[in-house]
C-alpha cells in the first residue's frame, strides 16, 4: 500500500513540493461542455492546477441521487499538480463555481452549472465538516471512476490500498450509462 499522509485539516501540503491533484468536473445546465472549458481554464488561470494536466474524455451521465427528472450530465477528470492545501483549495473552487453561475444554496444532488469536487490530494486522508478526500462518493459513482481510471488506470485508493478498478466492477449497471461523447476535456 502506498504511503498516505493522515491531516486533521489544519496541517496540509503548506505550500511545500506539488503533488497529483485530481478534480471531477461536471455540469448538467446551459451548456455543460463549455462550462467544464471554463472551469478548466478557471483552475489553470488562478495557479490551482499546474501543467502538464491529464484531462479525460468527456461522458454523458444520468444524474445521481435523490432528485427526478433532472437533465443528465456531463462529466470529466482532471489530474494536474498543485501546491495549495485543501481547504483553502476548496474554497477557490467554490468561488470558480460561484463565477460560474452555481448558487450557493442549491439543492444537493440538484441540477448545477457547475461541479467541482476534489477526489484526491496527493495521497492524504482528510476528514472535516467541509471536506472529505478522498471524496466521500467516489468508490460508488460510475461517472466519476470511469474518467478517473482513463487517466490513471492504476491508481488505488489511499484508505483501502485497493486500485480503483476494483470498485467499478460493482458498479456495472452505471457503467452502461457512462456514454463517452468527445475525445478530451
Amino acid at each position: 500500500m502506498d504511503e498516505v499522509d493522515e491531516m486533521d485539516g489544519m496541517d496540509a501540503v503548506d505550500g511545500v513540493d506539488p503533488v497529483d491533484l485530481y478534480l471531477g468536473l461536471g455540469a448538467n445546465l446551459g451548456d455543460p461542455i463549455a462550462q467544464l472549458r471554463r472551469a478548466l481554464g478557471e483552475l489553470i488561470q488562478r495557479n490551482l492546477l499546474i501543467e502538464p494536466i491529464r484531462r479525460s474524455s468527456l461522458y454523458r451521465t444520468p444524474p445521481w441521487g435523490t432528485i427526478p427528472n433532472q437533465p443528465w450530465f456531463i462529466n470529466a477528470v482532471v489530474c494536474g499538480k498543485t501546491s495549495h492545501e485543501p481547504l483553502p483549495l476548496l474554497d477557490a473552487l467554490k468561488a470558480i463555481e460561484s463565477d460560474l453561475g452555481r448558487l450557493s444554496r442549491s439543492p444537493r444532488w440538484g441540477t448545477r452549472p457547475i461541479d467541482l469536487d476534489i477526489l484526491l490530494h496527493g495521497r492524504i486522508v482528510l476528514t472535516t465538516p467541509d471536506l472529505t478526500i478522498p471524496h466521500l462518493y467516489l468508490t460508488q459513482r460510475a461517472f466519476v471512476l470511469v474518467p478517473l481510471l482513463e487517466i490513471a488506470p492504476e491508481l488505488t485508493d489511499p484508505v483501502s490500498g485497493k486500485p480503483y478498478s476494483h470498485f467499478l466492477t460493482a458498479l456495472t449497471d452505471d457503467v452502461r450509462k457512462t456514454e463517452k461523447i468527445e475525445e478530451t476535456l
